[in-house]
């Protein structure tokens, strides 16, 4: 959208409504970094976090913007974009806030925009890392109208973790993400336990850079790739690795790297997963169109957030629905 506008860039805490616990990381709020952009007859807005594995932080990501401020105020494409800011989520927060303008200038729809036909999804809930089994199997029983879960491990007992919340939820479906946690050694020894337990998918299991012995196992369950896959310049490397990857907005830098790399993906073979980083129904909007061409939806955000921002999107427990409402928020 190649027209003068104004650029506007402040952050936003949000809680979470108890702690929530990941390998090596234990969050009790989130600062995010919003970016608005206006017109005289529109403003649109993205919501961004860090690549904290990475090293990006909040500060390093305002500055980032700050330093592009003059080259988008006099008028950037989203393709410009690609070619002025790495992947992040400073890319990503001016990206969908150019969609969003785009669309609301323009009168038209996210889905008039991309030619893609929306419909309802149902996303997993994740079940945060606790301090026991018996704890996680708790959060899974209340977790009843969900009927998929994915279970944040460590290195320490991940099986038995899973297997409290498998017996406390013997209907769920269960994806596992240990979050760059475990050794190879540990990924093989385990695997056949996840099996019996019913796991479908097994994300991000060695650590981003340390995950070459991958190439040449064949895994008793399909892995995911989430750190090890930020956008198309990896995707070579996460095929002979991976059977699915996850994509973020915030990894890959915003929905246009993200639209891309999941057609480079879907040639090579590999499936998708559509993730996010945390945030409210304004950074799920743009994932939802993401959502659409993946076979696996992790966009539970707002569903473990204190409050949520409105309006916001519209989820049923975890079915979530496309509504009018949608096009005020975002696209």
């Amino acid at each position: 959208m190649n027209l003068p506008m104004r650029l506007s860039v402040h952050t936003e805490q949000w809680r979470f409504s108890q702690p929530f616990r990941i390998a090596g990381h234990c969050y009790t709020s989130r600062e995010f970094v919003i970016v608005e952009l206006s017109t005289d007859k529109a403003c649109g807005r993205g919501e961004a976090w860090c690549i904290y594995f990475c090293d990006e932080t909040i500060s390093s990501i305002t500055q980032q913007i700050e330093s592009v401020a003059e080259q988008i105020e006099n008028g950037i494409s989203r393709e410009q974009l690609l070619e002025l800011l790495p992947p992040g989520g400073a890319r990503n927060a001016i990206d969908c806030a150019l969609w969003d303008l785009e669309a609301k200038h323009f009168g038209k729809t996210i889905w008039e925009l991309t030619g893609i036909t929306p419909k309802s999804i149902t996303t997993a809930l994740t079940i945060g890392l606790e301090e026991t089994p018996d704890a996680m199997a708790i959060s899974a029983l209340k977790a009843k109208n969900y009927p998929i879960l994915k279970i944040k491990l460590d290195s320490d007992q991940p099986v038995q973790r899973v297997a409290a919340v498998r017996a406390a939820r013997p209907d769920a479906r269960l994806a596992v993400d240990a979050n760059q946690a475990w050794s190879y050694e540990q990924l093989v020894e385990i695997s056949p336990e996840l099996v019996k337990l019913g796991v479908e998918m097994i994300e991000q299991p060695l650590k981003r850079g340390c995950d070459d012995e991958l190439e040449g196992y064949v895994p008793l369950i399909p892995l995911c790739a989430d750190e090890s896959c930020l956008d198309r310049s990896e995707l070579k490397q996460v095929s002979k690795r991976y059977q699915i990857v996850n994509i973020k907005l915030d990894k890959t830098g915003g929905l246009t790297e993200a639209l891309l790399l999941a057609k480079a993906a879907k040639k090579m073979g590999l499936e998708l997963m559509v993730g996010n980083m945390g945030g409210t129904s304004l950074c799920i909007a743009p994932a939802l169109v993401v959502a659409q061409l993946c076979k696996f939806h992790d966009l539970d955000g707002p569903l473990i957030l204190k409050y949520d921002r409105f309006p916001s999107i519209n989820y049923k427990d975890s079915e979530i629905l496309i509504s009018e409402t949608d096009k005020i928020l975002w696209g």
